[in-house]
């Protein structure tokens, strides 16, 4: 099937991906491998747990209305042969998207692959440790929550330094992670100074960016605008109090201005395991 015509207008395309598990695996490779073309806008149809002849027959309804690329981690062999045969008479293009992983793995380990479905989200020690992680995070959201010492990560910053979400995404890799707003006159909780297990990290970003979201965050609210909140100048004093306060207590600070909530994470968790190599 040839690739669609090159044109300075954004090219929109059908994406499907089948999965016999919950899909999120498909998600991220498909978001990561589509992010490296500009100008490419994916109609996305996600069909999850996808594990009987009859529940992909729907699945063939929807490709046959919307054709396109096919993508898919099915580890039953008949449910791929059916999959497999309909693309071809579609002709659609269809990606298997782990099979080089599991067959260079399989060569390298000397195993045979074990073909479950959703083996990687069995209930395992792993899934309820992210559980915990999850629940705590939430309990220690927004300066909420006493137990610091229970954390794996304490985050710090001044509002709108995306401190919530970055706390969640770590929640979901496991890692413990409570996150406390750095305000004005409001002095932070003593027991932050003394912590000894958790890794204390400050994120900081531009003034012109937080006054831009703080901005649209206001906007959306319907509130009154005329407030320090989004003051430039009190915006930059928040922010300078901020990087003196990190660098009085030589916590690590990172600039989340130009970064991801995926890439901040994958910061800090690079510095938890300098800091644990080094105990």
């Amino acid at each position: 099937m040839s690739a669609p015509p090159s044109s300075p207008f954004e090219t929109c395309f059908h994406i499907h991906m089948v999965s016999d598990s919950t899909g999120e695996t498909l998600m991220e490779v498909m978001r990561a491998s589509v992010a490296q073309f500009e100008g490419t806008s994916p109609l996305e149809h996600l069909y999850a747990l996808v594990r009987s002849s009859r529940q992909m027959e729907r699945v063939f309804d929807e490709i046959s209305a919307y054709p396109g690329v096919v993508m898919y981690t099915i580890v039953n062999a008949d449910l791929r042969r059916e999959l497999e045969t309909k693309c071809v008479e579609l002709g659609v293009p269809a990606i298997a998207v782990l099979d080089p992983m599991l067959a260079t793995l399989s060569s390298y380990l000397g195993r045979p692959v074990a073909s479950r479905a959703g083996a990687q989200r069995s209930l395992d020690a792993e899934y309820y440790r992210r559980i915990d992680a999850l629940n705590y995070a939430m309990a220690h959201d927004d300066g909420q929550g006493e137990d610091y010492e229970a954390a794996d990560i304490v985050l710090l910053g001044v509002s709108r330094t995306s401190k919530t979400p970055t706390s969640i995404y770590l929640a979901h890799r496991g890692f413990r992670a409570a996150n406390i707003p750095l305000v004005k006159g409001v002095p932070l909780p003593d027991a932050i100074y003394s912590l000894r297990h958790p890794l204390v990290v400050g994120l900081t970003a531009s003034p012109e960016r937080i006054v831009q979201i703080r901005r649209n965050r206001l906007l959306s609210l319907n509130e009154d605008r005329d407030t320090d909140y989004i003051d430039d100048f009190a915006v930059r004093d928040e922010v300078l109090h901020a990087k003196r306060l990190y660098a009085k207590h030589k916590w690590p600070t990172i600039d989340v201005t130009r970064r991801s909530v995926e890439e901040t994470a994958a910061k800090i968790i690079n510095l938890l395991n300098e800091k644990r190599s080094q105990a």
